[in-house]
Formats: C-alpha cells, sequence, structure tokens
C-alpha cells in the first residue's frame, strides 16, 4: 500500500493542515511528520525526515511545503533515490511525474493558492510514470 509523508515548515504549515483536510476528504491515508504549529522551525530537519521515510520504499511519496518550496526540495534531493520536484503549476507538476518519476512535490505557500496546491497534490497523486525512454534517463540521475 502506498503511503504518503507529509511535512512543512512554519511557512508551509497552514497549507500544509490544508493538505492534509483534503487528503482526509478523499480517504487518503498520509503520516504527518510535524510540525505541530506555525512556531519557527528549521525546513531541513523536516524534509530530512519525509525523504528519510520515502526512500524505504519505491511506492511512497512525500509532499512538502515551505514559503518558497526551494528549501524543502534542495534539502530532499541530498538523500539518495529522491526526486523531489518543485511545482509551480499543472503542466509542471504532472511532467515531474510522467517524465521524471518524482517521489516528492514541494510546494511554495507564498507563491501558490490553496486551491493550485491541492490541484497540484492531486495530479502528482494520480499521474504514474511513464517510463520507456524516461527510465534510462532517471536511472543517471
Amino acid at each position: 500500500m502506498r503511503k504518503i509523508f507529509i511535512s512543512s515548515d512554519h511557512a508551509g504549515f497552514k497549507l500544509k493542515e490544508q493538505i492534509k483536510d483534503y487528503l482526509r476528504n478523499k480517504n487518503i491515508k498520509f503520516e504527518d511528520f510535524g510540525p505541530k504549529d506555525n512556531s519557527s522551525v528549521d525546513y531541513p530537519d523536516y524534509a530530512h525526515k519525509v525523504a528519510k521515510r520515502v526512500k524505504l520504499n519505491k511506492t511512497h511519496v512525500g509532499i512538502l511545503v515551505c514559503g518558497s518550496g526551494t528549501g524543502m526540495n534542495i534539502a530532499a534531493n541530498k538523500h539518495k533515490n529522491i526526486r523531489a520536484a518543485q511545482c509551480f503549476n499543472l503542466k509542471s507538476t504532472k511532467l515531474s511525474r510522467l517524465h521524471n518519476d518524482a517521489n516528492i512535490i514541494t510546494l511554495g505557500s507564498r507563491l501558490i493558492t490553496k486551491k493550485n496546491a491541492l490541484k497540484f497534490v492531486s495530479v502528482f497523486l494520480n499521474t504514474k510514470f511513464e517510463g520507456g525512454r524516461h527510465s534510462r534517463r532517471v536511472k543517471k540521475i
């Protein structure tokens, strides 16, 4: 069974909670790695927690939210076999799964609306890797 791991920093906390509500309403199981409120935290700590769990199984995926999406993306991609994609529109989200087999989506709470964030999460979770010529390229990562 696929597991979804989610985390944020303080800037992404509100959007993370909104994404959790969306997942609950869709009966999608997830595990929240924090933080528990919007007190200031260091985003790499939370990105590393999710990345470590995602890399344990190919079917696991992660959702990371910070102010820009960039810090979480950089930290998560330090882990072997993690392909975190910073998504900012529907096309980048879809292509991150189709062509790059992204296993973590990172979102910038200060750059996208809640409505768009929920669309991106839906596309990310429902788009499958295309394989084929893309498999060869992903292996080179």
